[in-house]
């Protein structure tokens, strides 16, 4: 069994528009709200994944073949599981 949760200081017109889709869906308040919560939770858990980020972009191209190469064969270890290599170079 979850923990119960108050809301207080709801406005009139969301606790109207609750009770109504409440009903309108034949479930219960609490029911509605606990789907609401969860929608809720779960757009922003998207709107996270989806999120894009161009704080590095300036680094993008800016290696020259030597030194992506020396990069690689630095972190070559870090492909590998048990002492064997997860993908190839």
């Amino acid at each position: 069994m979850g923990i119960s949760i108050t809301i207080e200081n709801v406005d009139e017109a969301t606790a109207k528009w609750i009770d109504e889709e409440a009903e309108r869906r034949g479930i219960s308040v609490e029911a509605l709200t606990l789907q609401l919560i969860h929608k809720g939770i779960s757009v922003e858990h998207k709107s996270l994944q989806l999120q894009t980020y161009h704080d590095l972009d300036f680094l993008a191209g800016t290696w020259d073949g030597e030194q992506a190469t020396e990069f690689l064969n630095a972190i070559a270890d870090f492909e590998q599981a048990d002492g064997k290599p997860q993908i190839g170079l």
